[in-house]
């Protein structure tokens, strides 16, 4: 029944242009909007992607770095798919701006592999979901929602506090856990808190889809990617669209129609200090640096016409009755 709910509140939103709970924080030159979590009327209310902190648009010096790369949702799309000039999203994947995921190294959400076929399990950040059957997790499939958990939202004017008190006392997890979104000058910074209140250990990775659209411009020669390392992969990008020159990531054509870029970075060290990469557009004159102030785990850059995603990836521990932090900081400039 919720999961019919939850279905049916994501498309009517999706058809009718609705608008939702939303926050805007600003430091002067940087403005930004954030959708707040909510089980009924929230603007992203599926089962892949966390709640909290999902950001609509975030506006630097007048240049804009966010906002929707799709133009509708269709809840019998699995991903994405193309209808002609449009890009149509799953409810899963209809995620804007940084969106986070926590997932497991087995890709299965805490508790998962353990449930029967009706039971419960665990995905941060979004709640207590009802394992429908014996088949193997899917991200891109709407889970019943059991129990979204306990929401609360604390802003002042340049900064927003989600906590999300969670406990599924049936699989033995539960967390409190905390984003922080702040900004001063030209830098957000985003900092997490994960309590572990459960009788069960939480380990998991965690990273950022950063779907960035600088001036809605699409990926190609005009955008630069840079890291502190030397690039490896054993999946490298199609040469034709983009390649691998050092340290860099460099489009060969602007990307059109289904064409897609896709490549794991790897070379990165053990310390936090590879967490580091740099996007410029030079159409735009705009761009920003992302650093984080944990080791990476894994990361990978996805993108499509309308967007692109690098994505970090860091390793997460926390045994019951602890508690891990971790944060990342975007700094934003322009000429």
């Amino acid at each position: 029944m919720l999961r019919t709910l939850l279905l049916a509140n994501v498309l009517a939103a999706s058809l009718s242009g609705a608008s939702y709970p939303s926050a805007q924080i600003t430091s002067g030159d940087l403005v930004v909007k954030l959708y707040l979590p909510n089980a009924r009327s929230g603007f992203y209310r599926a089962t892949r992607f966390d709640w909290s902190g999902m950001i609509d648009s975030l506006v630097y010096r007048g240049h804009e770095y966010y906002g929707s790369w799709f133009q509708r949702v269709d809840p019998n799309v699995r991903d994405f798919t193309y209808a002609g000039a449009d890009i149509v999203a799953s409810p899963c994947t209809a995620a804007v701006g940084p969106a986070e995921e926590f997932v497991t190294a087995t890709e299965q959400p805490h508790g998962y592999e353990d449930a029967k076929a009706g039971g419960t399990f665990v995905k941060i950040g979004v709640g207590v979901l009802r394992k429908p059957d014996d088949s193997q997790y899917d991200r891109f499939r709407l889970y019943e929602l059991a129990d979204p958990g306990v929401w609360k939202v604390t802003k002042t004017a340049g900064s927003i506090e989600f906590t999300q008190n969670l406990q599924d006392p049936k699989s033995g997890y539960g967390y409190v856990y905390r984003k922080t979104v702040s900004v001063s000058r030209n830098e957000m910074t985003i900092v997490h808190r994960l309590q572990n209140t459960g009788s069960q250990p939480i380990d998991t990775n965690v990273y950022n889809h950063n779907f960035l659209r600088i001036d809605g411009t699409a990926p190609g020669p005009d955008y630069t990617i840079m890291v502190p390392f030397t690039i490896q992969s054993h999946r490298p990008p199609d040469a034709a669209l983009a390649e691998i020159r050092g340290n860099q990531i460099v489009y060969k054509k602007l990307l059109a129609d289904r064409e897609q870029v896709f490549t794991a970075v790897e070379g990165f060290g053990a310390d936090a200090k590879d967490y580091d990469v740099r996007i410029i557009n030079s159409r735009s004159h705009a761009g920003l640096r992302i650093t984080g102030d944990r080791p990476l785990e894994s990361e990978s850059l996805w993108s499509i016409r309308a967007v692109l995603a690098f994505e970090p990836f860091v390793k997460i521990h926390v045994a019951p009755g602890q508690e891990f932090l971790w944060s990342m900081k975007y700094t934003y400039f322009a000429e």
